[in-house]
């Protein structure tokens, strides 16, 4: 599938969906938890439905309606799935879900796609086999297909967290472990993300102890009772609107955003506010407008998820804009460093690779084909970008939108966006 984009006058308002770390967690959680929770206002992505299936591997079971789940969750007992566990393109889902295959009494299998098969899982495989399971990849490479045989015991572990996926994993599950655990973390990138997980295990009322973020003490023999939560907006879908508004001049209203919820790429306003773009705090919502952009150093570790969107932004700032200490990048569905480096060169971009960021000048950018590598993240920044240059700008695989963000094109072009999907049937008859 394609998306084809020209340039646009763009300006609105936009209700931002829930958010994606948000539904993975309350999914999780719910069905560790015995009884009925219900989730309000999930998003309704691949990766959520990723997330949801795997939790019915394990013997949740599930009502969806128009804008809830109902979870009937497993408690601290989850059954030993029926088959191979495929998580699709849900890297959240497969780190979670392996510390939630350590409280089987036997033995789990997961697989997933082509992307989710390159990505690495080491440091969490040998945190889980030092708390006493037996986990191994099938390749011997750390990577998916993996094996979990359970059922972990708990202990001690050293855990090098290159992403934060790692321990947010062992937060969830190991409070439901027979004895307490210990994690030494040796490195922790993404510190927002973890700070969201113990956001929802204080709702909880769960025991644990954080030595800033070097040791994290967990007791074991817990569990997690329902609730009914609703699920807020997702900063790091409203990072493509905040980009937009701010390199195009458009003023953009983005509902459905709670500036006191963990998320981590709430900073990207605060980057964009330095870069020169004006951000409004409404009874409304969040008002974004911009007016000419200046280049910055940024350091993004805790917001990984933004440097697409944000390599896009630097193309339009005066001057030099630096995305450094991010270098998890590269372990994401793709290597983001390196793909916006070449697709945006593409386009015309002054643009450069460093070993943990890029290096972004001021362009002359114009459109043309593009991949979007299979990338939710990368499709839609390439969008961004592709509205404000002269030409028309074609993104290969814009189906990866799907994973995270599918109303991302119908709410681009209820803002005047000029977006369009032209699928394999429309392309025949171009």
């Amino acid at each position: 599938m394609l998306l084809k984009v020209r340039k646009s006058v763009t300006q609105g308002a936009v209700s931002v969906p829930g958010s994606k770390s948000h539904t993975i967690r309350a999914l999780f959680i719910a069905s560790l938890a015995g009884g009925l929770s219900t989730i309000r206002n999930p998003l309704l992505s691949g990766d959520a439905f990723s997330g949801l299936e795997i939790c019915k591997s394990f013997g949740a079971r599930f009502e969806t309606t128009e804008d809830s789940f109902i979870v009937n969750g497993f408690g601290s007992s989850p059954a030993v799935p029926e088959n191979i566990v495929d998580v699709g393109n849900s890297g959240t889902s497969l780190r979670f879900a392996m510390m939630t295959a350590g409280l089987v009494d036997g033995i789990t299998v997961f697989t997933g796609d082509e992307q989710i098969r390159r990505r690495p899982l080491g440091s969490l495989i040998s945190a889980m086999n030092q708390l006493g399971g037996q986990v191994y990849s099938t390749r011997g490479n750390d990577m998916a297909p993996v094996v979990v045989k359970g059922r972990l015991g708990g202990g001690r572990a050293r855990l090098d967290a290159v992403t934060s996926q790692y321990l947010s994993s062992i937060l969830i599950n190991a409070p439901l472990l027979d004895s307490d655990t210990e994690i030494t973390v040796t490195r922790l990138n993404e510190i927002p993300y973890v700070e969201m997980t113990m956001w929802w295990l204080n709702n909880q009322g769960i025991e644990y102890s954080n030595d800033s973020f070097k040791t994290v003490y967990i007791k074991g023999g817990q569990r997690y009772k329902p609730f009914d939560i609703n699920i807020p907006g997702d900063f790091s879908s409203a990072t493509f609107f905040m980009v937009l508004a701010s390199i195009s001049g458009g003023e953009f209203l983005l509902k459905n955003l709670d500036m006191t919820d963990p998320q981590g790429d709430k900073r990207v306003l605060d980057y964009l506010k330095e870069m020169g773009a004006s951000v409004r705090h409404t009874g409304d919502g969040i008002v974004i407008k911009g007016n000419g952009l200046r280049g910055i150093e940024i350091d993004m570790n805790s917001t990984p998820d933004a440097l697409p969107a944000m390599a896009v932004a630097g193309c339009f700032a005066e001057g030099e804009t630096r995305l450094v200490n991010v270098p998890q990048a590269r372990l994401k569905e793709t290597d983001r460093i390196s793909v916006m480096c070449s697709e945006l060169k593409k386009m015309g971009a002054d643009i450069e690779e460093l070993p943990d960021g890029l290096v972004i000048r001021r362009s002359t950018m114009k459109g043309c084909t593009v991949s979007g590598h299979n990338d939710h993240r990368i499709v839609m920044a390439l969008a961004v970008a592709g509205m404000n240059i002269e030409g028309e700008t074609l993104i290969e695989t814009a189906e990866a939108m799907n994973v995270t963000f599918p109303a991302f094109p119908q709410l681009v072009k209820e803002c005047g966006g000029d977006i369009a999907i032209i699928t394999e049937e429309s392309e025949g008859g171009r």
